[in-house]
């Protein structure tokens, strides 16, 4: 096909047309018809996206091979393909009424794809991703357990999650060393969390930076060593054992101590 798979890109690409059919029909699109398909490769989710009469695929390519080959193999879909790195692509500008995102995203820039979608949060209303499965467990895992951490929180904040299916090492070229998962995000009913977004961010990365610390220890660089909240017994307890809601409740907490300028 004359597309390399690079490992700088961090491309794995899948082969398997009944996962990439799969994959295909798991996004719902039930609130948005324009889809934006992140890291096309060699098209084989393209194919099955592009006979969905239900969406309006658009692409999203940084590989100069992978796009001279996507023109070739699928002229029609050409005007829509956007040659540029989606995490520097301004999707308010791009998509105003909002934009479905899905793709077999690459393994080294996966969180990052996900933070993006959380800063257009209120664009996008699902997302279909294959990720490495132990990154797809941390997104969709609830509170007490091990891989429950920062982008859970931040994720799950406003966004529901399913974990979908897990994909084996063996159908993609070249294999990866680990497997691979699929999950679905549709976009929850929070448009405010109702405390700052800012503090929130900071009391999830501080308390997760020494996860293995109570948060009275923990978040004492925010804090301080004397502060009247240590008291309250949620400080007895470690980041992983917070659901969203006791962040956000403490975040208000720690409002009324602590204003953010």
């Amino acid at each position: 096909m004359n597309v390399r798979p690079k490992k700088h890109l961090g491309q794995h690409f899948l082969t398997d047309q009944s996962i990439a059919r799969r994959i295909a029909g798991s996004l719902t699109a039930d609130r948005c018809s324009t889809v934006l398909e992140v890291g096309c490769g060699t098209g084989v989710l393209t194919r099955f996206l592009l006979e969905r009469e239900d969406i309006t695929l658009y692409g999203a390519e940084v590989d100069t091979e992978s796009i001279v080959y996507l023109h070739e193999y699928f002229p029609g879909f050409a005007p829509r393909l956007m040659e540029g790195d989606f995490l520097r692509m301004n999707l308010a500008e791009q998509f105003p009424q909002g934009v479905n995102i899905i793709g077999n995203f690459p393994y080294n820039i996966s969180s990052q794809i996900f933070f993006q979608v959380l800063e257009y949060r209120d664009l996008i209303p699902e997302v279909v991703g294959m990720v490495q499965r132990e990154v797809a467990v941390r997104i969709a895992e609830p509170p007490g357990s091990k891989e429950y951490g920062i982008l859970s929180v931040f994720l799950q904040a406003f966004y529901d999650i399913e974990y979908l299916f897990t994909v084996p090492e063996h159908v993609f070229e070249p294999p990866p060393k680990v497997k691979s998962a699929v999950i679905r995000m549709t976009r929850n009913k929070v448009t405010d969390l109702g405390c700052s977004e800012q503090l929130f961010k900071q009391i999830v990365k501080t308390s997760f930076n020494q996860r293995r610390k109570t948060l009275r220890n923990s978040l004492k660089p925010i804090l301080g060593k004397e502060c009247p909240l240590y008291e309250s017994p949620i400080f007895d307890k470690r980041p992983e054992q917070l659901s969203v809601d006791q962040f956000i409740s403490l975040t208000k907490e720690i409002e009324v101590v602590l204003p953010v300028q």
